[in-house]
């Protein structure tokens, strides 16, 4: 599993997106079938988004490929043409019931099976984006195929007749809640879309905070947002150089039979080692450790 996640969407039956997006060293390519297409579109994208799969080099970029959510009407078929090609993984938008995850997850294996294809190999991501699934993230998140959980700030403050807000105070109980019951299944939290895309300061800033809270990824909307979110999710120099030396000071003072200690007048425990070890993860897998 990527240890972070900068998810770029693509509408899926704009081919020239699709091939510039693969330029741009982003960590996911989400091709889209569902929100950035229009109704008549679908069939378009459906047939776009497969000749990507076959004839795109994607590169080191993830490639997913997000369906109509369960119960549209379009789901079948919009997965049923891209599953032939092996996408890294599904995207599944407007998920609220543990049940849904586990119809495609049976599409999936299906198509493991015929193509002979390691089980598993095709992962599956889940936009959670109501009142509905909130309350039923303990439920979803249990699910063996299930790489990550995508919350959708926009749709949630709708579910709930919040106003959203550049501050997204309103979100925050949803967001943590995602973060948390990710954290609790070793899933990655993927944070919410920054609507404005030319306001880079307000996107650095909502990205760090996202950061802060848990979140290992941020859905992006432009290729504009990419160096500034996955800036914002890989941990700088002067984090990494902390955290090595925590990680070195606790191994150290483990050895002499310490337990708690300090460096530079704070108090070391085991919670801040974990953190520490968290940060040289996301740092490794950024290609700086």
């Amino acid at each position: 599993m990527h240890s972070r996640r900068a998810l770029l969407y693509m509408p899926g039956d704009d081919w020239k997106k699709i091939t510039k997006s693969v330029t741009l060293g982003v960590d996911s390519i989400c091709m889209d079938m569902e929100d950035g297409v229009a109704v008549n579109k679908k069939a378009e994208a459906r047939a776009v988004i497969a000749k990507a799969l076959q004839e795109v080099n994607f590169g080191k970029s993830e490639k997913l490929a997000r369906i109509n959510s369960i119960g549209s009407g379009w789901e079948k078929e919009d997965i049923e043409t891209v599953l032939p090609f092996h996408p890294d993984g599904i995207v599944i938008p407007k998920l609220e019931e543990l049940k849904q995850i586990q119809w495609a997850s049976e599409v999936i294996e299906a198509a493991e099976l015929k193509h002979g294809w390691p089980m598993n190999s095709i992962r599956i991501l889940v936009v959670v984006e109501t009142a509905k699934g909130i309350l039923n993230l303990k439920e979803i998140a249990s699910h063996p195929r299930l790489d990550a959980i995508i919350f959708g700030g926009e749709d949630f403050a709708a579910s709930v007749g919040a106003t959203r807000t550049k501050e997204a105070i309103e979100l925050l109980y949803a967001r943590e809640a995602v973060v948390t019951a990710c954290a609790a299944f070793g899933l990655q939290a993927i944070d919410i879309v920054a609507i404005d895309f030319k306001d880079l300061e307000a996107l650095r800033a909502e990205s760090e905070f996202g950061a802060r809270l848990g979140f290992s990824g941020k859905q992006i909307i432009h290729p504009a947002q990419v160096e500034t979110v996955q800036s914002a999710f890989t941990p700088n120099d002067e984090a990494i150089a902390y955290a090595r030396r925590v990680v070195e000071t606790f191994e150290a003072s483990q050895k002499e039979g310490r337990g708690a200690y300090a460096l530079d007048g704070k108090m070391i425990d085991m919670p801040l080692v974990k953190s520490a070890q968290k940060v040289l993860e996301r740092a490794k897998a950024a290609g700086k450790a």
